[in-house]
């Protein structure tokens, strides 16, 4: 793989090939499990090396790759969103100066939407709904389609079934929808300073219905929160005042006043809510792992991590027909081994070997093949002889260049095979 890959990833990769196992069938893992097998540890730790082998076979690691970089734009792309729609909500309420102020409109238009998609974020957590955050969601839709890889869709599902088992998801979608929404009051809490601070505003408010007690008992109680911070606040008479037009020095206290609103109800709990989401995800990452309880972990156990293993042939072949696959044990990179792939009886096998050399025998079928491999795994030689016939079977040719075990190669692969060829 190009990155390193952490240990999420890792989860990752392998709750996807597991997924993509359950649903589609189980993956020719013959060479995988060899690896994984020959790396050890314990049995969630072959899982993850065989799910790992499979996923770059199958693709699934540079899907992951391209996944990352498709979150990482859509991330931007609504972060730019959530800043541009704060300077305009702040625009937007403000107004051009020509007019004055509905105090209480501008309130609305900053903080209602945000404070209503808080109420159902916490509405929905509170009902124990494991994916709450429609910004989260959204976040992972155009996260696999700007990765525009079809392998994607595997790995959506692997991982909301990864981080529900410790329910995490919760906390990772939230982080991303409370940092959205930081970024969005954020951007409207800065752009009202800046617009407050280089432009002449008056304020008012408006009523058919109300008294206007109504406005002061409500002005004082927003202003509550603000004025603990050192946010100004207009006191009675200014708010009865402002019922009936803008008046010249009352501008200064409403703009303190709706800056203090807008930060306090509107950034701060933004900005706690997303280091709250932040700091139990990551408190709750350490603990992820590998279901080994599943049905089909329970299936590859016995293969990954079997209860015995032969170590080699014990006794001797009942007919000398019979190939003897390495007679002896040989210690890893140490002696040369002699196989052949499907002689006739036309040449003799063995040849006259070296006093160090290990004949393998005659490989003439699939099973045959997959012990001498099993067999290189723990004890890869020195040197491979490879002895074939390429006029019997197009298998023989592609075995002429066989170096395919897991373990690191032998420094030399005889060319016996060519020479057999060019005999007339």
């Amino acid at each position: 793989m190009e990155d390193a890959v952490t240990e999420l990833q890792r989860l990752w990769l392998t709750e996807a090939i597991h997924w993509r196992e359950t649903h589609a069938g189980p993956l020719d893992d013959a060479e995988a499990v060899r690896v994984a097998r020959q790396q050890g540890g314990s049995l969630e730790t072959r899982l993850q090396g065989r799910a790992l082998h499979l996923a770059e076979r199958h693709g699934l690691s540079a899907a992951l790759r391209r996944w990352r970089h498709g979150a990482n734009l859509a991330l931007l792309l609504m972060a730019v969103l959530a800043v541009l729609s704060g300077a305009g909500m702040a625009a937007a309420a403000l107004g051009d100066g020509t007019r004055p102020v509905n105090v209480f409109w501008a309130v609305g238009s900053l903080l209602g939407l945000n404070l209503l998609m808080l109420a159902l974020w916490l509405g929905a957590l509170l009902a124990g709904q494991r994916q709450a955050g429609t910004l989260g969601r959204a976040w992972l839709w155009l996260s696999e389609k700007c990765a525009r890889d079809a392998q994607a869709a595997h790995l959506i599902p692997a991982l909301m079934l990864l981080l529900q088992r410790r329910n995490l998801t919760r906390w990772l979608l939230g982080t991303a929808a409370n940092s959205l929404w930081l970024l969005c009051a954020g951007s409207a809490f800065l752009t009202l300073a800046l617009m407050l601070a280089t432009r002449r505003y008056g304020f008012v408010w408006e009523t058919t219905l109300l008294g206007s007690d109504t406005f002061v008992n409500l002005t004082q109680a927003l202003g509550a929160f603000p004025a603990a911070l050192g946010f100004k606040v207009p006191d009675a008479e200014a708010v009865r005042a402002s019922g009936q037009s803008a008046i010249a020095g009352a501008g200064q206290p409403w703009a303190t006043w709706l800056l203090g609103v807008l930060f306090c109800y509107g950034v701060l709990p933004r900005a706690l809510l997303a280091l709250l989401c932040w700091g139990l995800w990551r408190q709750g990452k350490p603990r992820l792992a590998v279901d080994t309880a599943s049905p089909l972990a329970q299936a590859l156990a016995e293969r990954l991590m079997p209860t015995s293993e032969a170590l080699g042939v014990s006794d001797p072949a009942p007919a000398p027909a019979a190939p003897a696959l390495l007679p002896k044990p040989y210690g890893a990179g140490n002696g040369t081994v002699a196989v052949a792939i499907e002689l006739d009886g036309e040449h003799p096998w063995p040849p006259q070997l070296p006093g160090d050399a290990h004949n393998a025998g005659i490989l003439d079928d699939r099973a045959s093949r997959k012990r001498l491999l099993e067999q290189f795994t723990q004890h890869p030689p020195q040197r491979l002889l490879i002895a074939c016939d390429p006029r019997r079977s197009p298998t023989a040719a592609r075995w002429r260049c066989w170096a395919s075990w897991p373990a690191a190669p032998p420094r030399r692969v005889s060319g016996y095979c060519r020479r057999q060829r060019a005999r007339p």
